[in-house]
């Protein structure tokens, strides 16, 4: 990839901009585009629509919220197997070589040169794209609730997942415990805290990154994808979780945000 290329890779869309609500909408694994720069990492069309290239539903809901909740969205533009916006550089995770039951031949024993043009071209862009739409509200007095929208397979290593709803937290799970509190009140989801995945297994680099260091409210949110199959499903789910995200910013108070960290 030519560094001209890595200047105009369209790898994050940012929507709603001007909105002027509490949240900050994220979406990480929006897309399962693979760049023509980057060919197909060696995978059959099965793999790459599968769930391991994106997160299913994800996007739709992501895209819903933010209408919902006057929120602008940021969203990735090509698929987390290029590059996992949600893990730091140096995380094998980031470019992953095996997902689930799938190996990924184009990401296996990476150069470091390409590690790095992969960084530059994708997540240095991404993340400064998500930090510019923070910093903006930061300076006009409107410190943003980040909110980032993930999906996850039912069934994971042949295992069948029960929880519907995850929702999970960086340091502060304050933001989180309302969340998880409204959705058990207002939903009929079997809704549990930090499951299936919690910080603990590295899902969280985004809000450790962008929210955290500023003190921001935060919470993950994690939905199964067979709960997100169509666009009655999706719209559904926003119409139930748009009401719990502005309950539980009133249950622990709007404009608690705690000033940027200096």
């Amino acid at each position: 990839m030519t560094g001209a290329t890595a200047k105009t890779l369209p790898v994050v869309m940012t929507e709603n901009r001007e909105a002027r609500g509490p949240f900050l909408i994220v979406c990480e694994h929006a897309s399962n585009h693979f760049p023509a720069a980057f060919g197909t990492l060696g995978l059959t069309p099965e793999a790459r629509s599968a769930h391991i290239a994106w997160d299913p539903g994800a996007f739709n809901l992501a895209r819903g919220l933010s209408k919902a909740l006057d929120a602008p969205l940021v969203a990735a533009n090509l698929s987390r197997l290029v590059y996992d916006l949600n893990r730091p550089p140096h995380a094998a995770g980031a470019m992953a070589e095996r997902s689930e039951v799938y190996d990924i031949p184009g990401n296996a024993d990476l150069a470091e040169a390409e590690r790095l043009r992969r960084t530059e071209a994708i997540y240095l862009p991404f993340h400064a794209a998500l930090h510019a739409e923070i910093a903006r509200r930061l300076a006009t007095g409107r410190p943003p609730v980040i909110v980032t929208v993930h999906s996850f397979t039912p069934v994971y290593f042949g295992q069948h997942r029960n929880v519907e709803l995850g929702v999970i937290h960086d340091a502060d799970p304050t933001f989180a415990t309302a969340v998880l509190a409204e959705a058990k009140a207002l939903t009929g989801l079997d809704c549990r805290m930090n499951e299936p995945y919690s910080a603990a297994d590295g899902v969280t680099h985004t809000l450790r990154l962008q929210a955290t260091p500023y003190g921001l409210h935060h919470v993950m949110l994690e939905i199964r994808n067979d709960l997100l199959a169509d666009d009655l499903a999706v719209a559904a789910m926003t119409d139930g979780l748009a009401p719990v995200l502005a309950a539980a910013l009133a249950r622990i108070g709007a404009g608690t945000n705690r000033k940027a960290a200096i």
